[in-house]
């Protein structure tokens, strides 16, 4: 399906006279210095009458305007690059780089991406979406630089405090100081991510302090030597090191920066924009590795924001002069799946004191935070350290917990060693509850959980399950700790269920790999996995006022996999379509395939799920019907099957 032309009509801008003339950085730097603080000012004022009406990222990008001003006004970009971490910064670095008056279709579908894209713009230098990769990112692209002999190319990487405490910033800076490089680090140090950061190395960016006088004086007393021929690029290691030494006793502080041998600078006011702009220019031909320390505040410039960043985070509609918050509106009475997860978890966890829960940063966008409210000493927060939340929630099943680990589907991708080697080799008993399964919206290509049945079916032992509604979910969740069961999967989508009632029903163990006909009929079967199984039981309404009969079979789980219905199905000889919110090639559909060929029975089957490529941003409905997968689009399928008409497989 191709995408419709979003509507690009310029966002009032006759109120911002600076802002409306930059189309470029090129642009941005020939205004005088003396004209910055106006042209943050106009940015901030722009992101608010924009996210108002059209919802993004909103905390991030108020709190790191200084930061991308003081960027592009120093640096050559494009030809220097800078690469966003995260990316939910960057939108006052999308409005600076030739997409201003397209802002108004941020996250739309056809319209910007609501992360850096190279796709979009040469001035997104690398794919931005999960934390924690752009110190790597940029360290290849320093040394590439190096490798090709190009004329000096600055490389900025952009990080915030909570990304840099995941293990893949760790090992990017190890290399960055053993690996000649000059890459330049800019800490943004907000004290928060989306909940309040945890672990030591937040309370120790919270301390860290290095004067900028001593900063001044090591690097002219370096460029003296220098200029004297009394140290050279070999013996530089040595006297960086010994100066680390002289700092660390003088100040008995040591900086875990400068024990890497980075040179570090900071913390400096990161708002404060003659100052950035001054050490950008102090320090951006240094040669070798380098962090600066900037300190800012996310929401800076709208006090609602400042005052409850968590919650401005990404707030939705909102009226721009009061800050009050609009409502999206939805039955009422309807939890999220989260809530119904949160809920159920706490309940749980109150009768059976085996059960403790873990999260990566996200308490509240799992609302693991209810039960966190609850039973804190039960509740763990890692930070965005996805593998160590596995193998930690291996180590506490060893010893007899219960596990919940909830993360976000994207990103249990980047736990997946964890989950066979520390858990699933062991059968141990924890239980993985993927929240934003699924196509997600307007986070887009990133942020889409579409790719966890797949890789994770292959895994031996694995159970791997999907509600169709809410209180099935509250019964894989009471399932998984009932019985001798290894590692238990449960995957749920973003946003609200359908059932207001769920409170009232009460949850009950479910037959592991034993699905549920919820439909009887003579032409075709579909078998469906999950919520879609919603979209599903519409379609076969529809499909039986025009005299198809359709059978409907929810699964519930893929792994393992339900044979009883498989034969019923398969000894029928109907033909067989089946459905999923996740990638169509190795998911169910692929499992229906391989146990039919495996068995002999060879009947007609259409898949319906992702196709093979990446899905980009807009909302559910329009995504699900670009990849034919809405409700109509199944009913197409059940229409062509019952007259033997060929469709996609």
């Amino acid at each position: 399906m191709e995408m419709e032309k979003p509507d690009t009509r310029p966002e009032e801008g006759e109120k911002y006279p600076l802002l409306k003339a930059i189309d470029s950085p090129a642009d941005l730097r020939r205004l005088p210095q003396s004209a910055l603080p106006a042209v943050c000012s106009e940015i901030r004022e722009f992101l608010i009458n924009s996210l108002s009406k059209n919802p993004g990222h909103f905390a991030s990008s108020m709190g790191a305007v200084e930061i991308t001003v003081a960027l592009h006004y120093v640096f050559n970009t494009p030809y220097d690059r800078i690469v966003w971490d995260v990316g939910h910064q960057a939108y006052g670095h999308k409005l600076l780089t030739g997409r201003r008056d397209r802002f108004s279709t941020n996250r739309k579908f056809g319209g910007l991406s609501g992360f850096p894209n190279p796709d979009e713009s040469e001035y997104d230098t690398f794919t931005a979406g999960h934390a924690s990769n752009s110190i790597s990112a940029a360290l290849g692209m320093a040394v590439a630089s190096k490798l090709r002999k190009e004329p000096r190319r600055n490389i900025v990487a952009v990080i915030g405090d909570a990304s840099i405490s995941g293990g893949l910033a760790f090992e990017g800076l190890n290399n960055a100081a053993i690996t000649p490089n000059n890459l330049l680090i800019i800490l943004n140090d907000n004290d928060m991510s989306i909940d309040r950061n945890v672990g030591a190395l937040n309370s120790y960016l919270t301390h860290i302090n290095t004067t900028k006088a001593y900063n001044t004086f090591r690097y002219k007393l370096y460029r003296l030597l220098r200029r004297m021929h009394l140290v050279g690029e070999q013996s530089k290691g040595f006297i960086l090191r010994f100066n680390n030494s002289v700092k660390s006793l003088l100040g008995k502080q040591q900086n875990i920066f400068e024990g890497l041998n980075i040179r570090y600078f900071g913390p400096f006011d990161g708002h404060d924009i003659d100052r950035v702009v001054r050490v950008l220019n102090d320090i951006k031909d240094m040669d070798g590795p380098r962090i600066l320390h900037l300190r800012t505040i996310k929401g800076k410039g709208y006090r609602p924001a400042e005052q409850d960043p968590a919650k401005w985070h990404a707030p939705g509609l909102f009226d721009a002069a009061s800050g009050k918050r609009i409502s999206d509106g939805g039955a009422s009475g309807v939890a999220k799946w989260q809530d119904v997860f949160g809920e159920t978890l706490l309940a749980m966890a109150r009768d059976d004191r085996r059960i403790v829960g873990i999260t990566a940063a996200m308490p509240s966008g799992t609302s693991m935070s209810i039960m966190q409210a609850a039973i804190p000493e039960r509740v763990f927060d890692v930070g965005i350290s996805e593998g160590h939340a596995v193998t930690f929630a291996g180590g506490l099943a060893k010893e007899g917990m219960r596990p919940f680990v909830a993360i976000y589907s994207s990103f249990t991708q980047r736990a997946y060693d964890q989950i066979i080697h520390d858990v699933a080799i062991q059968r141990l008993p924890v239980t993985l509850c993927l929240d934003r399964a699924g196509i997600v919206g307007e986070d887009g290509v990133t942020h889409h959980g579409v790719f966890d049945m797949c890789y994770l079916r292959p895994i031996p032992g694995i159970i791997i399950s999907s509600p169709m509604d809410e209180l099935t979910l509250r019964s894989l969740m009471l399932t998984s700790v009932k019985g001798n069961h290894g590692p238990f999967v449960i995957r749920y989508p973003r946003g609200k269920g359908n059932d207001s009632d769920w409170r009232e029903k009460k949850p009950q163990v479910i037959p592991v790999g034993k699905g549920r006909k919820l439909r009887s009929g003579k032409y075709m079967a579909v078998l469906s996995i999950g919520p879609i199984g919603r979209w599903v039981a519409s379609a076969a309404i529809r499909a039986e006022a025009e005299g198809i009969s359709v059978a409907h079979y929810d699964m519930i789980f893929l792994k393992p996999i339900d044979e009883d219905i498989l034969k019923e199905v398969a000894g029928s000889g109907s033909p067989i379509i089946t459905v999923e919110d996740g990638m169509r090639e190795g998911g169910l559909g692929s499992a229906v395939v391989e146990w039919m060929t495996a068995h002999g029975y060879h009947p007609e089957i259409a898949r319906i799920g992702i196709p093979d490529c990446f899905v980009a941003h807009g909302k559910v409905p329009e995504l699900m019907k670009l990849c034919a997968m809405d409700e109509d689009a199944i009913l197409t399928a059940i229409r062509e099957m019952s007259t033997g008409t060929s469709i996609q497989s």
